[in-house]
């Protein structure tokens, strides 16, 4: 199931949306213009979030720096998706400043939890999906009932549908909760791959956050 866009208009640009999703393409292609692997290593380890580091104190500018860093072309096209999609919403429910701020703080705990799961790891954590994942745990409990396009691929099997946002929504974190608990299996100080606590962390932060940013005056009767 493979979000499109969503029927849930906005009444102000989604300014900082637009930022963050310009700031996130222009250091993917600063990565992708160093040319060299051995660059783009260095880059990554110079920014990236080592959550060994974290645990000791060390390096504590990657808890922001990685947030605006990508492994590939599907990592930040999934994720500026994302944000384009949903993002609008939730800055235009928040605020620009306060959408900034809720940004920012779903990063971090996303970062969090990713540390606390796994505090020994040596591997880079890079990605804007924590704080996306914010975005998203905020837009299930803000617009449960904005209708969602979406396209689900089943073998040769292709349709196009609408669906409510707390359905693809939830149906999204139950999937990062599952893999998350099974990714432990492998959670040793030297692995890699898809940090899904991040996601878990991030997602929870944005349900909690999304209440205690008290919203401008919003006017919930335009969401079907």
């Amino acid at each position: 199931m493979f979000p499109i866009k969503d029927d849930n208009p906005t009444k102000n640009k989604p300014i900082i949306t637009y930022l963050l999703i310009l700031l996130n393409i222009l250091v993917f292609f600063y990565e992708v213009l160093l040319g060299s692997q051995n660059l783009l290593n260095d880059f990554i380890y110079d920014y990236g979030l080592v959550p060994l580091d974290i645990s000791n104190g060390n390096r504590l500018y990657t808890l922001f720096t990685s947030m605006f860093m990508h492994g590939g072309f599907m990592h930040i096209f999934g994720n500026m998706l994302y944000l384009w999609i949903f993002g609008d919403n939730i800055e235009d429910y928040l605020g620009r400043t306060r959408f900034f701020e809720f940004y920012i703080l779903s990063g971090l705990a996303a970062s969090v939890l990713q540390i606390i799961v796994n505090p020994l790891s040596i591997i880079p954590n890079i990605g804007a999906s924590g704080a996306i994942a914010g975005v998203l745990g905020a837009y299930l409990v803000t617009f449960p009932r904005a209708k969602v396009h979406c396209i689900v691929i089943f073998g040769f099997f292709i349709k196009w549908i609408k669906l409510p946002a707390f359905f693809v929504l939830f149906f999204w974190f139950v999937l990062q909760l599952f893999s998350g608990i099974g990714s432990l299996e492998y959670g040793t100080q030297g692995s890699g791959g898809v940090a899904y606590f991040a996601h878990i962390g991030g997602f929870i932060a944005g349900v909690v956050l999304v209440k205690i940013l008290k919203p401008h005056q919003y006017d919930s009767n335009r969401i079907s």
